[in-house]
């Protein structure tokens, strides 16, 4: 994989394709950076911003919701989705919603295991709480200091729109939106019936697993895992991980 930007063609108007790009916890739709610019080149790109985060701070819903307020947003096109972006994605792909492509960064269909998932929705209930009693500033730093984000580049602009979220959006989110809060979807994968692919860093060695078992349940899949990257394989890497998924649009469905 080059890491070359000049390798992505400008403008092609042929094979131009709808991208509506679904960011993570804590993002609003400003923060695609390089890697969303590369991606608006060839093709035409549309940043939503997720329930809870940016515009869509006062929407409360869940991720079912969630899917259909995307989906509507872009109407009709691929679905790109970064962790809980690509949680949202995957449920507006199975509610039925048009979704002709879909790509999966670093996300999961949820935890099997009844337990595993209720703990994990009062770690998300409590992490709720303190997002409201510490407010957005102090949250988004102690979210950005996880080892998980370590690799991010610097970005001051992704960084102002975290902090210009609210903690009552991000405490619904959360709530609403959280893994703990979300039924498990393994056991559906196998009615995604459009391309899908499925990207996952290699040295999250958890979502990489997490994306071959994605891979292995959907039967029109790609899985790529990128070489020394993180959680945040797309933000690490962006021209790399651009290259991968345009080339993987220009094939035909």
């Amino acid at each position: 994989m080059s890491t070359e930007s000049g390798r992505l063609p400008d403008n092609a108007e042929s094979g131009r394709l709808r991208l509506g790009l679904v960011h993570g916890f804590t993002q609003t739709s400003a923060c695609w950076g390089e890697f969303g610019g590369l991606l608006a080149r060839s093709h035409e790109v549309v940043p939503i911003d997720a329930p809870g985060h940016g515009a869509g701070a006062p929407v409360v819903s869940d991720l079912w919701g969630a899917g259909s307020l995307v989906a509507a947003r872009l109407g009709g096109g691929t679905l790109v989705g970064y962790s809980m972006g690509g949680r949202i994605a995957m449920h507006a792909a199975l509610a039925g919603h048009q979704v002709d492509r879909l790509i999966l960064i670093s996300a999961t269909a949820g935890i099997d295991d009844d337990s595993e998932r209720w703990a994990r929705r009062r770690a998300d209930d409590a992490l709720a709480d303190h997002v409201e009693a510490v407010g957005v500033e102090e949250f988004v730093a102690e979210w950005l200091a996880a080892p998980m984000f370590s690799r991010l580049p610097p970005d001051p602009g992704c960084l102002a729109a975290r902090r210009s979220n609210t903690a009552t959006g991000l405490a619904m989110s959360l709530r609403t939106c959280g893994v703990g809060t979300q039924d498990p979807l393994w056991d559906r994968l196998g009615e995604l019936t459009m391309p899908v692919l499925v990207l996952a860093g290699a040295d999250d060695e958890k979502f990489t697993a997490l994306a071959h078992r994605l891979a292995n349940g959907i039967d029109h899949s790609e899985l790529v895992v990128v070489p020394s990257a993180g959680h945040a394989c797309h933000s690490e890497h962006p021209a790399a991980v651009a290259e991968i998924v345009v080339d993987w649009l220009s094939t035909d469905p």
